[in-house]
């Protein structure tokens, strides 16, 4: 797969990714990318009200350390010398929020998720403070105004948790997205623990000027989020620290990449241009951009993609990103019950082999790039009497294909140059029948990597690239091309189009569909998704029906 110097030794390189559904730990050899033991364990979500979507943060620390043990467990039996493991990079799902208190160690509130859509009115409040010719936030941040990213969620622990303000108020409190989290606790937590993001997660808070690469003070006093709680931040591949406990104590921690920036690395997309699209809970389609941030005209949004070491220049990139992908199965197996395991689907989808006109919206947590409509809410239209739970299946992995496409023509007429091929990774991948519908909706061919995991290789080549370490080689030279496999269009230009000109229509259907916030705190939950007009007509008629009782003309 790739190439490393001669004079590389038997060295070896670890990588964590911890995302939305499940924690990992894969080591590599970085001479040659060769997989050669990990560990998986599933994490849960909690969801305490309609909207709200938690996670524990001790169990998110806990599962790590278990896929460290379990894969060092794992590679001894293989007799493979753990001692040989160099560094450890760390991957993380991106903008869901942590704060806990730096004496105890102990969380004061759970994670809040990047899917949470409890801060619609803090940012319905917030975008009214913004001037209309000066959007300093976008203008700094490269981000839209949206419950998605972590200042709003941070914002609104402040305001609505008594133990953060009171930790805050007593200077003990430490904010942190999830890599800040890992990193901190496993470097010593409250005995010592590092506390420190890179730039690509420091990027997605709202808080950081991608342009001077620092925590900004006017954002900060926008957000009234005190500065001293949030981490140094750091390049991507650098020592941050040293492993302080369990089997891998003492080994440098020197690769911190979001999930989606690891991916583009995993998949050396390092020319201008390149692009990848990540399946998982939700789609994020990256286009580096080199080191010019490129403003998006079409609802994308402007990242740091990496800066692969201290010295080193940041690149960016123009990201497209979408709330429901991956998850979308998981709503069908745990809310619906149509599928037992996530893996049915693709035989539900391929009996059906068609959506029979029956087009599903997953926008349960309003819709992202490019229309970020918070509003929204999810729809399956078009049904009917013949529509069984396979067509339903089919247009759910129509869904993610379509939601991919949006973004696609969003970059191709911001970059003016049209991709010529996608490639992909992600769990999702696995799918033959996704694949080969994404491929068909596109009208591009699909290249599909045959290294399963590029979201951890992406943090393990940080972390063995960090100066210190320099067992991994970035050098042009020593990168030999990634094998892909290549899935191309088979159905008409015409039909292609038809498709996705129905589903757009379908989309404007999901939109607006929540109209005020007042109305969601104040009709109780089994009517709370209904439209306004809804309860204006039930008024009316209740109000003819009271005249008419009481003989009223």
């Amino acid at each position: 797969f790739m190439a490393a110097p001669k004079s590389v030794g038997e060295f070896l390189v670890g990588g964590v990714v911890q995302e939305t559904n499940s924690s990992r730990f894969l080591v590599f050899n970085p001479k040659t990318a060769e997989l050669l033991g990990q560990h998986q364990v599933r994490i849960s979500q909690e969801l305490p009200k309609e909207e709200w979507v938690e996670q524990d943060p001790n169990e998110i620390i806990q599962s790590v350390f278990e896929c460290i043990e379990k894969t060092c467990e794992q590679l001894s039996e293989l007799n493979i010398d753990i001692s040989n493991i160099k560094a450890i990079g760390i991957s993380n799902q991106r903008e869901t929020t942590l704060v806990w208190d730096r004496l105890t160690g102990e969380p004061l509130y759970n994670a809040i998720a990047w899917l949470d859509l409890r801060t619609q009115s803090t940012v319905e409040k917030l975008s009214k403070k913004i001037p209309g010719n000066n959007n300093f936030v976008k203008s700094k941040t490269g981000l839209p105004l949206s419950t998605y990213f972590s200042a709003v969620k941070l914002r609104w622990l402040l305001d609505n948790v008594e133990t953060v303000q009171r930790a805050v108020k007593e200077r003990r409190a430490l904010f942190g997205t999830v890599d800040s989290w890992l990193i901190w606790n496993l470097t010593g937590g409250a005995e010592g623990g590092v506390h420190c993001t890179d730039v690509t997660n420091a990027s997605r808070t709202m808080l950081f000027n991608i342009h001077s690469l620092e925590w900004d003070k006017e954002l900060c006093d926008f957000f009234e989020i005190p500065m001293n709680i949030l981490p140094n931040v750091c390049s991507s591949s650098e020592i941050y620290g040293q492993m302080k406990a369990g089997s891998l104590e003492g080994v440098p921690i020197s690769g911190c990449l979001g999930d989606q920036s690891a991916a583009l690395v995993g998949q050396l997309c390092f020319q201008e241009g390149q692009a990848k699209n990540t399946y998982g809970a939700g789609c994020f389609l990256l286009c580096n951009t080199g080191r010019k941030c490129v403003f998006s005209d079409h609802g994308l949004v402007t990242t740091v993609a990496y800066k692969l070491g201290k010295n080193k220049p940041a690149c960016y990139a123009l990201e497209g990103s979408v709330a429901i992908a991956g998850e979308v199965i998981r709503w069908l197996k745990d809310n619906l019950g149509i599928i037992e395991s996530s893996e049915e689907i693709e035989e539900l989808a391929k009996e059906a082999g068609t959506s029979y006109g029956c087009y599903f919206i997953p926008a349960f947590s309003g819709l992202y790039a490019p229309h970020w409509d918070s509003s929204a809410r999810g729809i399956i239209c078009g049904l009917t009497q013949f529509t069984n739970k396979s067509h339903i299946a089919f247009a759910a992995l129509e869904a993610v294909c379509f939601q991919t496409r949006e973004i696609l023509d969003a970059m191709n007429r911001d970059c003016g140059i049209p991709l010529s091929h996608l490639q992909v990774d992600g769990k999702m991948t696995k799918n033959k029948i996704l694949m080969q519908l994404q491929a068909d909706i596109l009208r591009i061919p699909v290249m599909k990597p045959t290294v399963a995991d590029t979201t951890a290789l992406g943090a393990a080549m940080a972390a063995g690239a960090a100066e210190g370490v320099g067992v991994w080689s970035l050098k042009p030279e020593d990168l030999s091309a990634v094998v892909m496999e290549r899935i191309e269009p088979q159905i008409n230009a015409m039909e292609s189009d038809t498709r996705y000109s129905t589903w757009k229509k379908a989309t404007q259907k999901s939109m607006g569909w929540i109209t005020t916030q007042t109305l969601e705190s104040t009709v109780s939950p089994a009517f709370s998704s209904l439209p306004l007009g809804f309860f204006i007509v039930s008024s009316l008629l209740m109000l003819i029906g009271a005249r008419y009782i009481s003989g009223m003309p």
